[in-house]
């Protein structure tokens, strides 16, 4: 596993190995693939009913707006890296260093259902690790998040390895290999 640089030493994005691309620039991709999303909503359709879209073209939409959204800011190197993320466990108040954490575009016609997850490394400092995009109130109800879980865990728990546990210990990692 490497890490990507994305906007200057504020947030990086996990490159699995044997990937072409790391899981930011992947996200926006299949996020932007009409093929790809025209596949994805008839296996959903009943979870959509949640959001009150019962339209495979709307969905489509929606998701495409929302993944316009997610690229202009996380790519935009003014954005506020940590306005962007709230902590993974919704009971988790203030989020301390290696907090699992979560993204999503602002509300328009209903919330987003696109998610970008995120390890924070401390204060305005995150390393992306998956997204999903999430239509159940858990994660663990599809398949496809329950993945996401399993790749954020893996990242964390490379880090540990590692002695990684706040950005000038990664920052020290990255400059050493």
């Amino acid at each position: 596993m490497t890490f990507d640089e994305i906007i200057d030493k504020k947030l990086w994005s996990v490159r699995y190995e044997g990937n072409f691309d790391n899981e930011l620039y992947r996200l926006l991709d299949e996020w932007g693939d009409v093929e790809l999303l025209y596949n994805f909503f008839p296996q959903h359709i009943n979870d959509l009913s949640y959001f009150k879209v019962s339209s495979i073209d709307d969905a489509i939409q929606d998701t495409l707006d929302d993944r316009d959204e997610l690229e202009r800011v996380f790519l935009d190197s003014t954005t506020n890296i940590e306005e962007l993320f709230r902590p993974l466990d919704n009971r988790v108040v203030r989020p301390n260093e290696m907090e699992k954490m979560k993204s999503r575009p602002e509300k328009r016609r209903h919330p987003s259902w696109l998610r970008v997850y995120a390890i924070r490394l401390s204060d305005g400092k995150y390393i992306i690790t998956g997204g999903a995009i999430k239509l159940t109130k858990e994660m663990r109800d599809r398949e496809h998040t329950r993945q996401e879980l399993v790749k954020i865990d893996k990242v964390r728990n490379f880090l540990k390895d590692n002695q990684i546990f706040d950005d000038d210990s990664f920052v020290e990692y990255l400059e050493a290999i």
